[in-house]
């Protein structure tokens, strides 16, 4: 990625936050794997300020979508507040191997972490782990597959996979928590946070912003009629912004 194609990526932009749509595939900060990250290009962000934009909040690596960037240090603080107190709106986009038994429903399973030498770490369901809660809603069904909007009401490291896939219905690409089968229909990660609504400021509305359909969901979403030929997504029921699926 060059500095001028995530300038390209930005959704909004004001004095205090930038929205920039993330693409899949790149990290947003160093870990131990090495290689470009997204946080490397934040200096081209900087518009004339004196110092870059640091992030408000994380999206795994394959994850692509709405990422919320704090310009100065009052706003990465309070974007910071702003989703640990879980008042951040995400809705995600994704499609799933299987087919979900209701066309709307809540996920409330507690999650952990769990380490081992031979696999680092991953995610499991877990009654004495953090509460972790997940709204889903269908947009569309196919007879092996299945695109859902997914609404976390919790912020748990990889929480939409591994609720998916304690459904029974993992996320088409993820290796970790589908194994074989979901990888086997696409081997990329078909999960993308396509709307983020931050009540940022006091007196005013709240900040929206809206990523469209990465280019590797396409033939899925367009296959299971979840896309117009233009990519657009089509029948989309409203975001919920009560904290509740409707």
């Amino acid at each position: 990625m060059t500095d001028e194609e995530l300038i390209a990526r930005i959704l909004y932009r004001d004095g205090s936050l930038l929205i920039v749509d993330k693409p899949a595939g790149i990290p947003v900060h160093a870990g131990f794997g090495g290689g470009e990250t997204l946080d490397q290009h934040f200096p081209a962000l900087q518009f004339g300020l004196p110092n870059p934009p640091q992030l408000g909040h994380r999206l795994d690596k394959d994850t692509s979508g709405c990422l919320a960037l704090g310009r100065h240090r009052r706003a990465i603080r309070e974007l910071g507040e702003i989703f640990a107190g879980q008042k951040a709106q995400k809705t995600y986009l994704a499609v799933v191997l299987g087919s979900l038994p209701e066309d709307e429903g809540r996920v409330d399973a507690p999650l952990a972490k769990v380490t081992h030498e031979k696999r680092s770490w991953w995610m499991k369901v877990d009654p004495t782990g953090q509460p972790s809660v997940t709204d889903y809603r269908v947009i569309a069904r196919g007879d092996r597959l299945t695109v859902v909007d997914l609404m976390p009401r919790t912020g748990r490291t990889h929480q939409l996979r591994v609720h998916m896939a304690h459904l029974g219905c993992p996320i088409v690409g993820d290796g970790v928590y589908g194994g074989d089968a979901a990888r086997a229909v696409d081997r990329n990660l078909h999960l993308h946070a396509r709307e983020l609504e931050l009540p940022y400021y006091r007196k005013k509305p709240p900040v929206i912003a809206r990523a469209p359909v990465p280019p590797h969901m396409l033939r899925l979403l367009g296959r299971l009629g979840a896309v117009d030929a233009d990519g657009a997504l089509v029948h989309l029921p409203p975001v919920a912004t009560d904290g509740i699926a409707s």
